[in-house]
């Protein structure tokens, strides 16, 4: 039988690593935790269940952890998850079948699709879901290219599909979203800095007012976010707000009135 490993990287997250951990910690073969010296309990949790785990520096491009993870796996077969998803048993036993089939035409890495949970709810609408992601992959097929927080996996070879949801606990408290948003936002200033964006008239309309507008309106109404009610209506508010956000914190970093690294914790 085929073995399987999981990959985590972490950074204080002693409130979910546990129900990630326990949703895999009898049917995978190896768990590895690449953990971004966290100031929390969560390196302990996860040697509690047995993971491996490795201590490294916070990243502000996180997947550099997640390779790290990835390349410290030794089964046949590896599947990649963020300290808060959840895999249900559905899922689980999707994956066993197919870690265990022996046909030679098999596809390298899968898709999977995720449920994302906002401030109560699963949201169904406003572009949340299926929300896909490669998580899924045979050793030493897949990898991530490390130069964005919305990047895929990169697979040498076919990719299919899983036919089970993966449940990602992303929001349950607004203080979460928040604490990402920091995170993102300083990620985007620092990639207009790079990029030497002008600061004019044109600039701070676009940023400040018309992507987040834009944003909005493709996300609550385009994309029928309304129909997740008050809370697809937050989301798509702060998912526009990004942007300002972004600008913003970009106009401090050309100033220098803010540190990066002491943005990203």
């Amino acid at each position: 039988m085929n073995k399987i490993s999981v990959a985590i990287a972490t950074y204080n997250e002693e409130k979910n690593i546990a129900k990630c951990l326990d949703s895999v910690k009898d049917w995978v073969d190896e768990i590895v935790v690449a953990d971004g010296s966290s100031t929390d309990k969560t390196r302990e949790i996860a040697k509690k269940f047995g993971a491996k785990v490795i201590k490294t520096t916070n990243k502000p491009i996180f997947h550099i952890n997640k390779n790290i993870a990835i390349n410290a796996c030794h089964s046949d077969w590896i599947l990649q998850l963020d300290a808060d998803e959840i895999v249900p048993s559905e899922m689980k036993d999707e994956i066993l079948d197919i870690a265990n089939n022996q046909k030679s035409a098999q596809p390298a890495g899968y898709w999977l699709k995720r449920k994302n949970y906002f401030l109560g709810r699963y949201l169904k609408k406003g572009g949340q879901y299926p929300d896909p992601v490669i998580r899924f992959f045979q050793k030493g097929k897949g990898i991530l290219p490390a130069k964005d927080v919305h990047e895929q996996v990169t697979i040498d070879g076919e990719v299919g599909w899983l036919k089970t949801d993966l449940n990602h606990w992303a929001t349950p408290e607004f203080s979460r979203y928040l604490l990402r948003e920091r995170r993102y936002s300083t990620l985007k200033a620092k990639e207009l800095l790079d990029e030497k964006l002008p600061v004019n008239l044109w600039t701070f309309l676009k940023y400040v007012f018309w992507l987040p507008k834009k944003t909005f309106f493709l996300i609550f109404i385009r994309h029928k976010g309304f129909v997740d009610g008050w809370q697809g209506f937050v989301f798509a508010f702060f998912s526009g707000w990004h942007y300002a956000w972004s600008y913003l914190k970009y106009l401090r970093l050309r100033s220098r009135k803010i540190d990066i690294a002491k943005e990203w914790k």
